[in-house]
């Protein structure tokens, strides 16, 4: 439930320089009037649902840290909740054109651009592209007949924007093969229409960074990483993230990005290294360790007030990093306490 408000939040958030994300008052305010509700079911999705609103089934709902997170379980628990909870949004805030239609704030300019995408992408049997839904013509005209076809295809352009079929391994592209693009590169190479709507350098709506902070299960045992390595596929969605919080008690840790991130322990005794960025490390009520990547004498430290500020003399390593509960610094030659 927290990771399903989070994300709907995440989506809310307003985005700095956005053209139409930039206040996103509206859009909630929006979404409240016309009724917007996410139904949170137990299970799986069967078909068969008789309430009003945007389902999220458990299985749909893959919490960072758990096993199948890690392990992208894509066959019996795939991470739907960035798809459904950006349907509720689309549905109920940004608006729809057409008919059926939905009231939104952005129905004749932001829409307009994602209907034009939309239109270029799509099968080759109704006169587009076929970057998208070219492999399932029943579905396409199901979708198509409910007036339904922009709001996937958006779908799926942000799934794969934000990592979460990279490391799909059943074939090309992102949805399944639906969509043509499985990594920001590929969006950007292949559907430039659809590259437009969520381009950083010229942002719309949506944040390059995922903007909630990520709860790593408390089951989780190692060390979560917000950096991509191609060894770690779970990696293509994490590298996202700017945040990651440990819960529960095992002796976990978390590594950063490029970023300005800010990682928190848990109860037990954690590892948090910061990497690139000027970072802030918080521990928990464990015995905590900061992990910097150069020798003691390459750093300048100083203690006020019980908050360590560390900051690296070489340039584009590790920054400046603000420490919290923190019990010792490790570094490439000596581990210091604090």
């Amino acid at each position: 439930m927290i990771r399903a408000r989070s994300i709907l939040q995440f989506y809310l958030t307003n985005v700095e320089n956005a053209e139409y994300g930039a206040d996103k008052t509206a859009i909630a305010n929006k979404m409240a009037d016309n009724g917007a509700t996410l139904l949170l079911l137990n299970g799986s999705d069967t078909g068969n649902i008789s309430l009003s609103g945007q389902p999220l089934y458990q299985t749909e709902n893959t919490v960072e840290g758990t096993t199948a997170y890690i392990n992208n379980n894509y066959n019996t628990a795939r991470d739907a909740a960035f798809e459904e909870i950006l349907h509720l949004v689309h549905d109920t805030g940004i608006g729809i054109d057409g008919n059926p239609g939905s009231a939104g704030v952005l129905n004749t300019t932001y829409q307009a651009e994602i209907r034009a995408a939309t239109n270029n992408a799509k099968p080759t049997s109704d006169g587009g592209s076929g970057l998208w839904a070219n492999n399932d013509p029943t579905w396409y005209n199901e979708l198509k007949a409910e007036n339904s076809l922009t709001q996937e295809y958006l779908a799926a352009v942000i799934d794969s924007y934000y990592g979460l079929w990279g490391a799909w391994t059943g074939g090309t592209g992102g949805m399944w093969g639906g969509y043509a693009a499985k990594t920001r590169a590929e969006i950007q190479s292949k559907d430039p229409m659809g590259w437009a709507l969520v381009d950083p350098a010229k942002p719309k709506f949506f944040s390059p960074w995922i903007t909630y902070t990520a709860r790593i299960d408390a089951n989780f045992d190692g060390t979560f990483s917000l950096a991509y390595n191609a060894s770690q596929p779970y990696t293509h969605k994490s590298q996202y993230f700017l945040d990651a919080q440990l819960l529960g008690n095992l002796n976990s840790g978390i590594t950063g990005n490029d970023q300005a991130n800010r990682l928190t322990g848990n109860a037990g005794d954690n590892k948090l290294t910061g990497g690139k960025g000027n970072d802030t490390l918080t521990g928990g009520s464990g015995v905590d360790t900061a992990v910097f990547s150069g020798a003691v004498a390459d750093y300048t430290i100083s203690t006020v007030n019980g908050v360590t500020t560390v900051t690296d003399k070489t340039a584009n390593r590790d920054g400046t990093d603000t420490l919290s509960g923190i019990e010792s610094m490790q570094f490439s030659d000596q581990t210091q306490s604090l």
